[in-house]
């Protein structure tokens, strides 16, 4: 985010923008964002002076807390009635001419833009007002202070006159460049002709209030009403699930929907809001995962008290005899972990099938959603991937829509820490590169087991969340007939147990699929397959000897792993290498704020420990 008024040379103002954005938060802007900001910006600070509020301050490119989505301007100044601190989040578009996708008040056809349909500006705003009213703490309790305006500054009325159907409020409005006069109305009204500096200090310095925890609301979200707030592509994903049930169920036809993002990109907020409004619509509609800590989870929090909501979680494998488009919508969370088939330990006799399972979750509903990261899948016989889902729905002949939420959602907000992680693990090209830092997310490497335990115990201490995690390197042994945790991670004179393994509490230990939410689960160290699926704060991971730096890279150990799954006949020595990889990934990028590593072996902590800097 830079501040910024109608003094900057317009021909510096990208450039400035971009030096500020790779020194703050390692982003390389592309030659179209600098066009933007060159042709909009200069539009509306010449539009504060016109209006005779030079003063108030503009935020250019804010960064969401907790998110690596921007706004792209907020306006800081002075409130023309109170005296006290105004706000206003100004969305700017070049389109010159967009019209509403079939009458739907909520998608737009923009001419000349390519990508599909965009999501209503008033609603991305109206997004970004209620996303900042939870998180900066500065605006707790006080909605009046903060307000919207979607400005098309290229845009004739009769060009994009569908759109303002769409306009909510007083609070959330639209302007083009026909009502110019009307906006220079609306900035006088609402900022004083005084400076707006301290306003936005105030704004930027704020404490940022922790974020809604996903489990803690998901009760209230699917039998109340909507509790999350949804941005720019994750309300994108949300209509377009919406649009196509409604056309799917008119033409009696079926679309797929496929939405990708990594850690932290909001995928499963997108899945519980969905599940929550077409439970309210009346739609058949069920949640499916193929995550048993995942699905308990859900389960147990969320279906508290209640059959009803419990009956809307299930596992991939429990559609195999399933009625042919007998539901309106089946949710497929994480399905990076669909397998080639239901056939398995856990799938009943009857139910068992030689089809593959994407097909039977595909045949199942009118509009199947699959919200998946495909450098998630850390098991034999995983294989939900963009394109496998894709070539079988288009095979039959389906509509296939693809959005993903990588450009705009990150890791803890950020992009950096993703694309090093990835770079880390061999993951993607480039090679291990040093941390180049980012101001929104923390990454350190401990000296010891002891001091990583005692960094997380001081998060945990000033109510952060925070969890310890490893590599699937030692034994994960019964509890001792006491019922007591047998600490089978042992390192250097310091030992934890595993999580424990089943359904059931062992003293303070939450079973298996609590670890990640529930008090107590702090006290053991969590695997891939309890770990994955969930976010917490602060993200401590053990890094085994299964994973070395030899030879200028990170190298895997196959016969170091003590993970069954990896001892199964078939299972080439390639694919144990991807699915090593993919562990640490997942492992690696659980922290929403910050990651603390320790590695068992002493070249590895070293090489990591210069990647660091520490």
């Amino acid at each position: 985010m830079l501040a910024t008024d109608a003094s900057v040379p317009e021909r510096r103002l990208s450039e400035v923008i971009a030096e500020h954005l790779r020194r703050t938060s390692r982003i390389n802007p592309s030659p179209a964002e600098r066009r933007s900001w060159d042709r909009s910006l200069p539009v509306l600070a010449r539009d504060l002076v016109d209006a005779g509020l030079g003063g108030v301050e503009m935020l250019v490119e804010y960064q969401l807390p907790l998110t690596s989505q921007r706004a792209d301007v907020v306006l800081a100044g002075v409130d023309r009635r109170t005296g006290g601190d105004a706000y206003l989040v100004v969305e700017l578009k070049q389109w010159s001419q967009a019209e509403l996708l079939d009458d739907d008040p909520k998608l737009v056809l923009v001419e000349g833009v390519p990508g599909g349909p965009k999501l209503h500006p008033v609603l991305q705003v109206q997004g970004y007002c209620e996303y900042i009213t939870d998180f900066v703490a500065a605006l707790a309790g006080r909605d009046d202070v903060l307000r919207g305006v979607a400005y098309l500054h290229n845009a004739a009325d009769p060009d994009v006159q569908d759109l303002y159907a769409g306009v909510l409020d007083e609070r959330t409005r639209m302007f083009t460049k026909s009502r110019r006069g009307a906006l220079l109305d609306y900035l006088r009204e609402l900022f004083a002709p005084e400076a707006g500096a301290e306003a936005a200090d105030r704004f930027l310095t704020s404490a940022v209030r922790p974020s809604k925890q996903l489990l803690k609301l998901a009760a209230q979200e699917i039998k109340d009403r909507e509790q999350f707030v949804l941005l720019a592509e994750q309300r994108l994903a949300y209509e377009i699930v919406l649009n196509s049930v409604g056309r799917a169920r008119g033409a009696d036809s079926k679309e797929v929907v496929v939405i990708t993002g990594g850690p932290g990109s909001g995928k499963s907020v997108i899945a519980l809001s969905l599940l929550g409004e077409l439970s309210r619509q009346g739609r058949a509609v069920l949640h499916a995962t193929g995550s048993r800590s995942f699905t308990e989870t859900l389960r147990k929090v969320p279906g508290k008290g209640s059959s009803k909501v419990k009956s809307l979680f299930k596992y991939f494998n429990g559609f195999t005899k399933a009625e042919r488009n007998g539901l309106d919508v089946l949710i497929c969370d994480e399905a990076h972990r669909i397998r080639e088939t239901s056939q398995n330990r856990y799938t009943p006799a009857h139910l068992r099938s030689d089809r593959r399972q994407v097909d039977e979750l595909i045949d199942a509903a009118r509009v199947p959603v699959f919200l998946l990261d495909e450098h998630q899948v850390v098991r034999p016989g995983e294989m939900g991937t963009v394109a496998e889902i894709r070539d079988h729905a288009e095979a039959r002949g389906f509509r296939v829509h693809e959005v993903s939420l990588d450009e705009q959602f990150r890791c803890g907000g950020s992009r950096a820490y993703e694309e090093w992680v990835l770079r880390l693990l061999g993951l993607r090209e480039g090679g291990p590169a040093p941390w180049p830092g980012d101001d929104h997310f923390s990454v350190s490497a401990a000296g010891s087991p002891q001091e990583l335990e005692a960094l997380l115990r001081s998060k945990l201490d000033k109510g952060y969340s925070a969890r310890m995690t490893a590599g699937f390197c030692w034994p994960w042994s019964d509890p001792h007939p006491d019922g007591t945790l047998v600490p089978d991670v042992r390192l250097d004179g310091w030992s934890r147990p595993w999580n424990v393994k089943g359904d059931r509490a062992v003293g303070d230990a939450p079973a298996s699929a609590l670890w990640a939410t529930q008090d107590g689960g702090f006290e053991q160290v969590g695997c891939v397959y309890t770990a994955q699926g969930f976010e917490y704060d602060w993200n401590g991971v053990i890094i085994g000897p299964d994973l070395v730096y030899r030879d200028g890279r990170l190298v895997t150990v196959r016969a170091a792993s003590r993970d069954p799954e990896l001892k199964k006949r078939g299972v080439t020595d390639e694919q144990a290498d991807r699915l090593i990889r993919n562990t640490y990934k997942v492992l690696l990028t659980r922290g929403m704020i910050g990651t603390c590593v320790y590695s068992t072996d002493a070249r590895t902590q070293e090489f990591m420990r210069e990647l660091l800097g520490t």
